[in-house]
């Protein structure tokens, strides 16, 4: 198997809601390849989709009901300690929870973490270590 991840999909629970929060609220550019009842988000080489949450569920044929933590968080890189003050900002004015305030943490970086419209967890955070290339992709090592 190859080393990539090229989508990620999230089950919402209001699919207009959520795709009002991302397209309108954070002005990110829905792929024309969308449909009905799926949204697209190109993000640089990997492809975030939102899907009615009942209807994936059904698919992957679990319950849709769950509660506490998944196991998983999604992240923002940002580029600098203000933009991701400035990004908390805009989700919480967007109708998001802001569960952990932006802080300095342990690893030496600065993160604080939201949840969207549908409870998906969101770290925005900025590592001084790590560098991007001329498309905003993280530079690793």
């Amino acid at each position: 198997m190859r080393q990539k991840l090229n989508l990620i999909t999230l089950g919402v629970n209001d699919f207009e809601r959520s795709v009002a929060f991302f397209e309108k609220g954070l002005g990110w550019k829905k792929s024309s390849a969308s449909v009905e009842e799926l949204a697209l988000f190109p993000l640089g080489g990997i492809v975030l989709a939102l899907h009615p949450r009942n209807d994936l569920a059904a698919d992957v044929t679990v319950s849709p009901e769950g509660s506490g933590f998944s196991g998983i968080t999604l992240s923002y890189n940002a580029k600098s300690e203000k933009e991701v003050d400035k990004v908390l900002e805009k989700v919480k004015s967007l109708g998001a929870s802001v569960i952990k305030p932006a802080q300095k943490v342990h690893w030496g970086g600065y993160s604080g973490y939201f949840k969207d419209l549908d409870g998906h967890l969101f770290e925005v955070a900025h590592n001084p270590f790590w560098d991007f290339d001329q498309q905003d992709n993280l530079k690793l090592p």
